[in-house]
């Protein structure tokens, strides 16, 4: 199953949320520091609600550690960007990608983006809109994965 990573998160309810949508998807979330606030704070577990302990997550203390650890791993990074090659939708997801996204205030950095695999961006119609919020993004990316992917629930 794709995994989500979130690099440089900023702002816990961001975080929250996404840990929610990884924990209702039982995918696995790695945060990658530094992070904004610290894991206890209130505000991320308030967003989470009480999800968090259904949460598998990993915290990677910097970039490098957290190639170290994905080098042990399989998959492609797919880095999620306003500046990606190639629109979410369009890509073909693999059970094995981890889907990469930056901080609220400048998302993936430059270096990271070169890094990744395939770049992704998320349409926005509005010219005056510069992205989305990240836990929406997220919802959006992961979601586009897991429907290609045949791994919706049916009801």
């Amino acid at each position: 199953m794709p995994q989500v990573v979130l690099v440089e998160p900023q702002i816990p309810p961001n975080t929250g949320s996404v840990g929610r949508t990884c924990a209702a998807s039982k995918t696995v979330l790695h945060l990658v520091g530094p992070l904004g606030f610290e894991i206890s704070d209130r505000a991320l577990k308030r967003a989470g609600l009480d999800y968090w302990p259904y949460l598998q997550w990993h915290y990677h203390p910097t970039m490098a550690a957290f190639a170290a650890y994905h080098q042990k791993q399989s998959g492609r990074w797919i880095g999620f960007s306003t500046r990606g090659s190639m629109a979410y939708h369009e890509l073909t997801y693999q059970p094995t990608d981890w889907l990469l996204f930056g901080s609220e205030t400048v998302g993936l950095s430059s270096e990271v983006l070169a890094t990744c695999d395939v770049t992704a961006y998320i349409p926005i119609d509005h010219p005056q809109v510069r992205s989305l919020n990240l836990s929406v993004s997220v919802a959006i990316g992961l979601f586009e994965a897991r429907r290609q992917l045949g791994w919706l629930p049916r009801e």
